[in-house]
């Protein structure tokens, strides 16, 4: 066979050489030390945490070695692709803090690496493979559907490794003249590697990679004649990956674990194409406990919170989804933020070395306690333009609470400056909800009063305080006339007093201060009432003891 003619007659057009593209894309001018990762999702409109996950460790990686973090969009598989979808892919993704410093962009390319949209490098991916032809190691595979089905089947019945590859790869060993045949009689074909690996296990070689996060990984190296052209000419994953990585000048390729039975595909690729192999880092997949205790990895249909549209709309606040994010990607972050709770986050060191190989636990609730933690060190008004920003996109209904903007903020402020600091916030829909009872239109009654406390006695409390209510009572006055309502009532002025001597009280002062809490907010539970009060003002306090009805 002359590969020469063959690699000319599968790939006339083709004029320009890897070395041609060595030079186009020449060694990054970085200092040593330096990362270059990418994000390489595919367009198909869905997002998920998978994603974001990824990505913080490419965005650390890079950003913290003075390195390159690009994104690159890989639509070799067009029936998967959604119109819309890189959009969505950017936009996900900067909400979240991420941010590229090159690549696919709204308005084009940037940097000197593109195009950086995999179905726009055709005749890159043709260049190589046409050096892998000519070289002898790659060839037209002309099976038919059909055909590759028979032997699937033939495999199965004698318990061989499915595939094609050895005795199965029949067109391995085509003349020129077959193959010139074939192509001019319009049969449609494939390219395959011609893979040197052996498929009985116990001859064939063991490879050997050094994984950033795992370690050495060993295992059997690749015997399958993997497709790298598919019949339309478009590279498959394993072979446009290989390609674009080398001459991006990729350092570190962060992906889930779920690829580390390719990996001796990827490894037998640059081999045979003469490239240096880039690191490794295959993160543990994300996980969660179902219902019995028991990890299972997070589904796309039985998991919302795969989604970083779950997110968004709930309006999780991008700060409290990274900081947990961290929390998960590396075992010394917590241990480094008891240490520095006023730092930060990008000034934590992040490193592959910390991460773990085997299930990454997502749990919703953490993230929710983190995220009170982290709200707690943003300021109110950052938070409320955080909030803006959300119920323009989400809740647009609500956007009459940010004419004031001063009131918002003391109302988001509440509590959060006392000596133990209340944490009530968590993201924007609940943070709405936590704060409606401060806006007339939102304000519903959502508890009942006390048992305790009879309804003739309710409408008593709330007269009594109405005629003693003093605006500009400071909280221990204010108190203190709460608290002589509750003695004239017959109710104890301490809870400790009605824990001891049940019998001699209907109740204790606080069951009487719920009745004006519920009056007021609608809710038995609630930051403190003076607070609220002052907040509110004079007129509304009034207006809502008043016209509660019992």
């Amino acid at each position: 066979m002359d590969y020469n003619l063959l690699a000319d007659l599968l790939f006339p057009n083709i004029d320009k050489s890897p070395d041609d593209y060595e030079k186009i894309y020449p060694e990054r001018d970085l200092a040593e030390g330096a990362k270059v990762t990418r994000l390489g999702p595919s367009p198909t409109g869905f997002i998920h945490l998978g994603n974001l996950y990824g990505a913080f460790v490419d965005e650390r990686l890079a950003h913290q070695s003075g390195g390159v973090f690009y994104l690159r969009i890989e639509d070799t598989d067009d029936k998967r692709f959604v119109d819309g979808a890189v959009k969505i892919i950017i936009d996900s993704l900067r909400f979240f803090g991420i941010n590229f410093d090159e690549g696919a962009g709204l308005n084009g390319d940037t940097g000197a690496y593109g195009d950086y949209t995999q179905s726009r490098r055709g005749d890159i991916y043709a260049a190589f493979a046409k050096k892998l032809v000519r070289e002898g190691k790659a060839y037209p595979c002309f099976l038919t559907e059909d055909e590759i089905a028979e032997i699937r089947s033939k495999q199965e019945l004698a318990k061989q490794n499915p595939g094609i590859y050895g005795e199965f790869a029949a067109h391995r060993k085509l003349s020129l003249e077959d193959v010139e045949a074939n192509i001019k009689a319009g049969k449609p074909y494939v390219l395959r590697l011609k893979s040197d690996g052996n498929p009985d296990s116990e001859k064939a070689r063991r490879i050997k990679v050094e994984d950033a996060i795992r370690g050495t990984l060993e295992m059997p190296e690749n015997f399958q004649d993997v497709v790298i052209l598919k019949t339309t000419g478009i590279p498959t994953y394993h072979f446009a990956h290989v390609v674009d990585d080398h001459l991006m000048r990729t350092t570190h390729v962060v992906r889930g674990a779920e690829w580390l039975p390719s990996l001796p595909i990827h490894v037998e690729l640059f081999e045979k194409l003469g490239l240096k192999l880039p690191i490794y880092c295959h993160t543990a997949q994300l996980m969660k406990l179902d219902e019995n205790g028991n990890k299972r990895k997070l589904s796309k249909r039985e998991d919302p919170e795969l989604s970083l549209d779950y997110y968004r709309k709930l309006g999780y606040h991008p700060a409290t989804v990274r900081e947990y994010l961290l929390t998960i990607l590396n075992s010394n972050f917590e241990e480094w933020r008891d240490e520095h709770q006023d730092a930060d986050i990008d000034e934590f060191t992040f490193t592959t070395e910390k991460m773990s190989n085997s299930g990454a636990l997502f749990d919703l609730n953490k993230l929710n306690d983190i995220s009170k933690d982290v709200l707690l060190r943003i300021p109110a008004g950052e938070i409320v333009e955080f909030l803006k920003a959300w119920a323009q996109e989400f809740k647009p209904e609500i956007m009459y609470i940010f004419d004031d903007k001063e009131y918002l903020e003391k109302i988001i402020d509440l509590g959060r400056n006392d000596k133990k600091p209340r944490k009530d916030l968590i993201y924007a829909e609940q943070i709405v909800g936590f704060i409606s009872y401060f806006f007339d239109d939102m304000f519903v009654i959502e508890d009942d009063i006390p048992t305790e406390v009879s309804d003739d006695d309710a409408k008593e409390i709330l007269k009594k305080y109405m005629e003693s209510y003093d605006h500009s009572d400071d909280q221990s006055q204010w108190f203190d006339k709460i608290r002589n309502i509750a003695v004239e009532l017959g109710y104890a002025a301490k809870p400790k007093d009605y824990k001891k001597n049940p019998d001699d009280y209907k109740g204790h002062v606080g069951h009487v201060s719920t009745v004006i809490r519920i009056a007021l907010m609608g809710r038995a539970q609630s930051p403190d009432v003076w607070c609220i009060q002052q907040i509110m003002g004079e007129e509304m306090t009034r207006r809502r003891i008043t016209s509660y009805e019992i």
